[in-house]
């Protein structure tokens, strides 16, 4: 047997687990991050953060020192320590693992176990584990050990939580916003080989600081201790933000494409875009979005007298949304010259990744279409998944029962309305809708629209608690006396996986050594993305008001960006199912189905629509 030539592969991973609400990938990199595998954290809920520090000091048999929140920067100095504590935590994983031996079931054995099948490494273990040569083997031992290296720990701010904070008189404190604060947290932590993620669009306040940090500054051409990846649902999107911040200076090293409906948490529907031409866009103008980037970039260091650099930095291309088997996995990868995919959902069901109470785990096995509903719960005023008839879902619904709407607002990351006060107040609040709900009755509506108004209030639910709870349940830590409500909001892939799994099975699914779905007829992702949309497009449909031009202009762009996916589709189902005649027939009769409920969705539209007929006709 010929010895296979190695070359050193990183990441060690094709997919990485992106952030999951507060809690449930609050941790996850203490769970994974010695297996090779990436993930990411929320840093905006700096209590629960607080939390964990406790509980994990308390893990290693060190002591806690708390970080109340009358200290002065106590926000970014919680995010900074917690950072480097799960830092020392997992460089001690991996180093226990280099000094382990290769025996069943150990970690050692499981890093190689569940790298990719065709990777050089898990090559070189296979020939190892055939070799009958005694010192080869050992040998070979020592050069797979040398090569067991952590997956990445990444963060996550979502750039639309970011309250102003002020001193005692009702001064604003300056570069003191909670997402700021929030950066400034994970600058100061000693992570290399890391990456934050902003996501939810271009917050200039958070971006312009972004430029006062030289943690984010190449090294030398392609090295970056810290770097930035930028979420986005479509193209035009990654370059004007990849535009303003490459004019002052900074690089961005990765766009993390997600689709808007197809996801799980807040949902960012944009025009309508589909990830299928969103894919193609990004593909063919992949080297373009590079050198326009970089010839601002370099614009910006020379204007500011610093080296500049004869190549770009590389930037990633990466997708997470709605993919569930790992020939959809393969596809997206391989056809869009992606360089990674993003496997969210799923791993909720996975508790040696994710951290989820057990009765809302429950709740996720047993989930339905049903079960899965995009809701107007957030008080960002964002489209939000939400799984139905969890423990805050409960609670939400008892109190208006009571009378007694609205939730307490103790931790005020979502403070955006100023209608009734003069500093923001949660739209959530118990105080907020008191507010607004005796505005309503003073205005004597008709029954009905004053039903529907009524509801459109008391939906709004608290977040910051519901989103953070999963982890002091499960741990056993005090979060907030008397708060236990937990919220949990996974995309509408949920339905397809009912069974918790280990790590070991989920991974072995994505790269298709088993597989964990029991649907045989699971439509394909780009499928039952569109079928979201088109859902999206008649509920828009039913709420138009007829005199709303600005409104039916909306429905029409977003009705021909869904027919001109549909056309894509349609030329691609070949290469989409891998050339399988039966697959391609029973593809494009879902096409077809779909074509006829768009045209369906839109009939009451009115003359102005476009002609459907080429959606039939493609």
């Amino acid at each position: 047997m010929q010895q296979p030539i190695y070359k050193m592969q990183l990441p060690p991973h094709q997919f990485y687990i992106p952030v999951m609400g507060l809690a449930f990938t609050i941790d996850s990199p203490l769970k994974v991050a010695k297996f090779g595998i990436s993930s990411a954290i929320s840093i905006m809920e700096d209590r629960l953060i607080e939390t964990m520090r406790k509980y994990y000091y308390n893990a290693i048999e060190e002591p806690f020192i708390p970080i109340p929140t009358k200290q002065g920067n106590s926000r970014e100095n919680r995010i900074t320590d917690y950072l480097n504590l799960i830092n020392r935590v997992v460089n001690n994983q991996i180093d226990k693992i280099k000094k382990s031996i290769f025996e069943a079931g150990s970690d050692l054995v499981k890093y190689f176990e569940m790298l990719p099948n065709k990777s050089d490494l898990s090559m070189l273990y296979s020939y190892m584990q055939a070799s009958n040569d005694t010192l080869e083997k050992e040998g070979l031992k020592q050069i797979l050990k040398a090569n067991v290296r952590a997956g990445s720990i990444d963060v996550n701010i979502m750039t639309k939580v970011d309250k102003d904070n002020y001193t005692k008189d009702g001064a604003v404190i300056e570069d003191s916003s909670d997402a700021v604060s929030a950066l400034r947290g994970y600058a100061k932590s000693d992570l290399t080989n890391s990456t934050i993620i902003f996501s939810a669009g271009l917050n200039p306040r958070l971006f312009n600081y972004l430029e006062k940090c030289r943690q984010f500054d190449a090294k030398a051409p392609g090295k970056f201790d810290k770097k930035i990846a930028l979420k986005v649902s479509d193209y035009r999107s990654a370059l004007i933000q990849g535009k303003y911040l490459a004019k002052k200076g900074v690089w961005v090293s990765e766009f993390r494409i997600e689709s808007g409906l197809n996801c799980g948490g807040h949902a960012f529907v944009g025009d309508g875009n589909l990830i299928g031409p969103t894919l193609e866009e990004f593909k063919s103008k992949r080297s373009e979005l590079c050198a326009t980037l970089f010839d601002l970039y370099n614009k910006a260091l020379a204007a500011k007298s610093c080296p500049t650099y004869q190549t770009p930095h590389p930037i990633k291309i990466t997708y997470q949304g709605g993919i569930a088997t790992n020939k959809e996995h393969l596809f997206v990868q391989n056809h869009y010259g992606l360089d990674a995919a993003g496997w969210g959902t799923p791993f909720l069901l996975v508790p040696e990744a994710t951290t989820v109470d057990l009765p809302t785990l429950t709740l996720l096995q047993k989930a339905q279409k049903s079960s899965i509903q995009i809701s107007p719960n957030s008080p960002l005023g964002v489209p939000f998944y939400y799984l139905k008839g969890t423990s805050s879902d409960l609670e939400k619904h008892s109190r208006i029962t009571q009378k007694r709407p609205g939730s307490p607002c103790t931790e005020r990351h979502l403070v955006n309305n100023t209608e009734f006060t003069k500093l923001p107040i949660c739209t959530a609040s118990v105080k907020y809708q008191q507010l607004k709900l005796n505005q309503l009755k003073s205005l004597h509506l008709p029954s009905q629209e004053y039903e529907t108004a009524k509801k459109s209030i008391m939906d709004k639910e608290c977040l910051c608690i519901g989103l953070s709870n999963a982890a002091p349940i499960q741990y056993q830590q005090p979060f907030l006396n008397n708060l236990t409500a937990v919220a949990i909001c996974p995309g509408p892939n949920i339905i397809y996986f009912s069974k918790v799994v280990s790590l070991q099975q989920m991974v072995g699914h994505i790269y298709g050594k088993t597989n964990i779905i029991t649907e045989v007829n699971r439509p394909h992702f780009f499928i039952n993305e569109l079928y979201i949309y088109i859902e999206y497009l008649r509920n828009q449909v039913k709420e138009l008001q007829s005199p709303d031009k600005k409104r039916k202009k909306f429905i029409q762009h977003f009705y021909m960006q869904i027919q001109e996916a549909i056309t894509y589709y349609r030329k691609k189902a070949t290469i989409i199912n891998d050339y399988n005649e039966s697959q391609i027939a029973a593809f494009i009769i879902q096409l077809d189905i779909a074509a006829a409920e768009l045209t369906q969705s839109i009939k009451h539209c009115g003359p102005s629509m476009p002609s459907t007929s080429s959606v039939l006709q493609a």
